[in-house]
């Protein structure tokens, strides 16, 4: 399996042909990461997560565009199709994810785990996010540090920063997931200093605990 990563916690996934992608946001390459996929993965309704516009546009002109959301988000998206009047049949192409369930998107196996956003502050709500397990072998956790139940990851998607997050629980959770190997995702809101230094801690405590963590800057590709 071939992973790109792009920009913030946008990643795709080619294998056999097939082509898979996860959180096409506001700052990533939405409309590169989407060329020629079948399926698009969506973890959570943030726009750093998902782009509505651009990637709602991208469906309406590729009829063979699948997206899987959290059922409410994938509701909404329904709904906005409806209120633009595109005739592409698109909303029948957004489907809903409930946690904790199995399915097959573009020739790739994904299970869904979670079910809520990490806390941010009380004040903020809490909305439904997905973590996206993929071929039983690379995790997706979107906001979040849930780790699957009763496997074990051996390719983990790190999200090395965030407003929810402090640098101990992003060890913590690379320590509790036992993968193999891991990459940054949501890394778009630090500089090359803060990078560094979160990266550092995540390399030698994952070092201790037998994970190889390895950086990719947007465009990078891996073999995993």
């Amino acid at each position: 399996m071939k992973l790109t990563k792009y920009t913030h916690s946008c990643v795709r996934l080619e294998r056999g042909g097939n082509v898979l992608v996860l959180d096409p946001g506001s700052f990533s390459e939405v409309e590169e990461a989407l060329d020629g996929a079948s399926a698009v993965l969506i973890t959570h309704e943030h726009a750093d997560h998902l782009d509505r516009d651009r990637v709602l546009a991208v469906m309406d002109t590729a009829p063979n565009l699948v997206l899987y959301a959290p059922a409410a988000l994938a509701a909404e998206l329904r709904s906005a199709l409806a209120g633009s009047g595109t005739g592409s049949g698109a909303a029948d192409r957004i489907i809903d994810v409930e946690p904790n369930t199995a399915f097959d998107a573009a020739g790739f196996e994904v299970r869904s785990f979670g079910g809520q956003h990490a806390l941010i502050h009380p004040l903020v709500p809490v909305v439904a996010n997905l973590g996206y397990l993929i071929d039983g072998s690379l995790y997706h956790p979107g906001d979040s540090f849930v780790i699957p139940n009763g496997l074990t990851v051996q390719t983990l998607l790190v999200p090395i920063h965030a407003p929810w997050s402090k640098v101990g629980e992003v060890i913590d959770f690379v320590i509790a997931s036992g993968a193999e190997r891991a990459y940054p995702i949501h890394d778009a809101l630090l500089n090359e200093r803060g990078l560094g230094i979160a990266e550092s801690h995540v390399t030698r405590f994952g070092e201790l605990y037998g994970t190889v963590y390895q950086h990719l800057s947007a465009g990078d590709s891996v073999q995993i």
